[in-house]
């Protein structure tokens, strides 16, 4: 099984900078040729997962949260990799029946996410998984959504970790495992 030194190689290699996307001033982290690359993809995919099982490889988690929607992509794969259930938390008016729903802001911008009432079960508990920690403010409206449901974000786990954006202040004390700090 691919390590996270192979997961984290595999990030520095093929993650594609591209500035000024979607606006000026912000430098977007492509990661379609990681995606497209499935060696790197498994590893990523494994090494992303671990965040999901104790140190003995017993699953400490429930569910799988993706946030929309690079976190679609990569958390659907942990979930399957942990064998448990995915859910998707959306942008608002995406998803089809009752739904809690949090407004945050995010690097550029403001955002509204949302998650079915019932997708959480009273007591799950829940990995968070995204490409990008940025602000930090799509990982904690996604741990406010979770709870309004009645379950616990254990944690999140990310690709890379924008840490000039100081985005743990806003996280809290939400553990974070981040294959890649930049």
């Amino acid at each position: 099984m691919p390590d996270r030194r192979t997961a984290q190689e595999a990030l520095k290699r093929l993650t594609v900078d591209v500035a000024d996307w979607p606006q000026d001033g912000v430098t977007f982290k492509d990661i379609t040729p990681v995606l497209a690359d499935h060696h790197a993809f498994s590893a990523i995919i494994a090494a992303l997962a671990a965040a999901g099982r104790d140190d003995h490889g017993n699953l400490v988690v429930d569910k799988v949260v993706g946030m929309e929607a690079r976190g679609f992509i990569l958390a659907a794969p942990v979930a399957l990799a942990l064998g448990i259930g995915f859910v998707p938390v959306r942008k608002a008016g995406k998803l089809p029946r009752e739904t809690h729903a949090v407004s945050y802001s995010l690097e550029y911008g403001e955002a509204t996410l949302e998650v079915h009432t019932d997708g959480i079960a009273e007591g799950e508990r829940v990995l968070m998984v995204d490409d990008v920690l940025a602000t930090g403010g799509t990982a904690a409206a996604t741990r406010q959504l979770i709870e309004s449901c009645g379950g616990t974000a254990v944690g999140a786990s990310v690709l890379m970790e924008l840490s000039f954006l100081d985005p743990r202040s806003v996280t809290g004390d939400l553990p974070v495992t981040s294959l890649l700090t930049v």
